[in-house]
């Protein structure tokens, strides 16, 4: 299959390159390596600023430095290495950041999500990926993904092909928002027709988990958050009730409203104190799911008794996905209007705009704020 480039040429590009914890991040040229057999180079049309790329930024977890963030994004394919056959110039896709290998015991027993992804990439003695253009100093990538440039160097397993109808800009909420949340509530909790449900924190994966316990049939379903604005747009998305966490103590509120408990409960926050305050809302038997990521170091503390009325609590990991098929069937909803993603972008920004939608995004202002680079549409 033909290449756009020689192996051989470099591309330089803008990106937005993170230099440590508690800085804003810094637009600068960046050069990216010539694709290897198995990666392909995807110009990044739309990329979501979601809050796993601010717990970095705010050092609530480590990630070496200097790197280009984001994660959440779709694009279209420039160019293919030699021994990429799934895709050629031109596809659009979304970027997959739970790449797999397809071999390990973790794939082939339906866990990808799991993989430990040595073999996807490059390794110690090869070029990297991406590079300062000024200086030549190498650049971490991100989750293998690198979204905050324009382009992409994905592993082939990076990516999963959509049609060319479906807005990149939605789509790449798919990436991960939408897959996070939609898949604790189908692949991890299963959450069952005519439950009862409780989504702690209505941002973006939030509003997916209250999506997905719609589209799965939970005869109720109860927004927690601080914000009146994302509790209405959480009702227009799914929830049946709402419940403000600034005024009210949301635990005694859920088993008011249930009667008792609910079935599932989700922290979609990321916080001890959330998750906590999940397992505490279920009723005898119920399963609470930790979306969010908890900073590094922090427990939760748990009354020991509430186990022998059968409660469980869990985590999952990007909603416990299998990309190939989990990324076409949330496509297809959206096609039918079961998956509302366009409601959930709040702003359309432009690179230079990062830092801002980290700030918007930590006031509650937004769902997701997507910047759009050149080209988007």
């Amino acid at each position: 299959m033909p290449r756009t480039m020689p192996r051989t040429m470099r591309r330089t590009m803008q990106g937005a390159v993170f230099h440590g914890p508690h800085q804003p991040l810094v637009i600068e040229e960046v050069s990216m390596d010539a694709p290897m057999a198995r990666e392909m180079v995807v110009r990044t049309i739309a990329s979501g600023v979601c809050r796993s790329d601010a717990h970095y930024v705010d050092g609530l977890y480590t990630w070496p430095a200097p790197a280009v963030l984001g994660h959440e994004a779709a694009g279209i394919v420039e160019e293919v290495g030699e021994l990429v056959t799934k895709f050629r110039p031109g596809d659009h896709v979304i970027a997959n950041l739970s790449v797999f290998c397809g071999h390990c015991e973790y794939c082939l027993t339906g866990h990808p999500n799991l993989c430990p992804k040595q073999e996807t990439r490059r390794g110690p003695n090869e070029p990297p990926k991406l590079t300062l253009a000024s200086t030549g100093v190498a650049l971490h990538d991100f989750f293998d993904l690198s979204s905050f440039a324009e382009r992409m160097l994905l592993h082939e397993n990076a990516a999963v092909k959509v049609a060319d109808d479906i807005p990149l800009d939605v789509a790449a909420l798919i990436s991960c928002g939408v897959m996070t949340g939609m898949g604790a509530v189908l692949n991890c909790a299963r959450v069952e027709p005519g439950s009862t449900a409780a989504v702690f924190g209505a941002g973006g994966v939030g509003l997916a988990a209250i999506q997905g316990c719609r589209i799965a049939g939970a005869r109720r379903i109860i927004a927690i958050d601080v914000v009146a604005a994302k509790l209405d747009l959480a009702r227009q998305l799914g929830a049946t009730h709402a419940v403000d966490s600034s005024s009210e103590d949301p635990v005694a509120r859920v088993r008011e409203l249930t009667g008792g408990g609910v079935d599932y409960a989700f922290d979609a926050i990321g916080l001890a104190l959330v998750s906590q305050q999940a397992f505490d809302a279920l009723r005898p038997g119920g399963t609470a799911t930790v979306i969010g990521m908890i900073p590094e170091g922090d427990k939760v503390a748990l009354d020991g008794t509430a186990f022998l009325q059968e409660k469980k609590i869990q985590g999952t990991d990007m909603g416990s996905n299998r990309a190939l098929v989990d990324m076409p069937r949330y496509v297809e909803f959206y096609r039918q209007g079961k998956l509302r993603l366009d409601e959930m972008v709040t702003r359309r920004i432009a690179l230079q705009d990062v830092n801002e939608a980290f700030r918007a995004m930590k006031a509650g202002e937004v769902a997701r704020s997507v910047i759009m680079f050149d080209g988007g549409t």
